[in-house]
């Protein structure tokens, strides 16, 4: 029997409101797993590996040949108004305050993300979850916190190698391809980038961190509960596809939010 427009709107209100109060009840228990004894060091170091080091490769490429691109379309732009000494201005800024922290929350969510979306909703649907609380053992003490701690100290690690090859790169195109002047690069860089913007990248990188892990870990844990997902192996599918997409998206939305309030 088909819903009325309005009983459908006001079960999806529901669905919506029940699934943000579910949310952020995960994601105090996750916080709260995090401070609990005892810390399982040894998982967090794997975590940090998968998460960090491995996602070095993908951060290290996107970053170089997104710098090598703004220094050339910075040097076209800037060469319009006879100003490509600022090309080191140019590329640094919007890598740091921009950038930066937005291309490595995506592909940290794209890369990582998924995978642990994958990992626990797997768990989830075989059983395993529900084992672990039927031997009285914390799931989010024992899985989720480790994640949330590594992702959380890996990302803004990722963030400053992304921007420090980045602007490598808009230097070796500004400077080597495009003769510009090597000191008007590094001083423009020099007298522009300031410890404010700076800090703006660093906070970006460490709420993109909390946003990608949050939602990606949590679409995983409630993959049961989550409208439309379908059972088995196609629940977890859909649910990771959700899951990306929707810390995708959030990471947008948050770059404009904290860029307007802290800018």
């Amino acid at each position: 029997m088909q819903q009325n427009p309005i009983n459908k709107l006001g079960n999806t209100g529901l669905y919506v409101l029940e699934d943000l109060g579910r949310m952020g009840l995960y994601l105090h228990k996750a916080l709260r797993g995090a401070c609990r004894r005892p810390f399982r060091f040894t998982e967090l170091i794997r975590q940090i590996h998968f998460i960090g080091a491995s996602s070095s490769a993908v951060i290290f490429f996107t970053a170089l040949s997104t710098g090598m691109v703004l220094g050339l379309q910075g040097y076209y732009s800037l060469q319009k108004f006879g100003a490509e000494g600022m090309l080191g201005s140019a590329v640094s800024l919007t890598l740091i305050l921009e950038l930066g922290p937005v291309l490595t929350a995506l592909m940290v969510a794209g890369r990582a993300g998924s995978a642990m979306c994958a990992e626990l909703g797997i768990m989830r649907i075989s059983e395993q979850i529900d084992a672990l609380d039927c031997m009285a053992i914390d799931p989010f003490r024992y899985l989720i916190s480790p994640k949330f701690l590594a992702t959380l100290i890996s990302v803004p690690l990722l963030t400053a190698i992304f921007d420090v090859v980045g602007i490598a790169g808009g230097y070796i195109v500004g400077v080597n391809l495009k003769g510009v002047n090597p000191g008007s690069f590094i001083e423009g860089m020099q007298t522009s980038v300031t410890n404010h913007d700076i800090r703006l990248g660093l906070i970006k990188s460490f709420v993109f961190a909390l946003l990608v892990v949050w939602i990606c870990t949590g679409r995983g844990f409630f993959v049961r509960v989550i409208r439309g997902a379908g059972f088995g192996a196609e629940s977890v599918s859909r649910v990771t596809t959700q899951a990306v997409v929707l810390s995708s998206i959030s990471v947008l939305i948050f770059d404009y939010l904290l860029t307007a309030v802290l800018l």
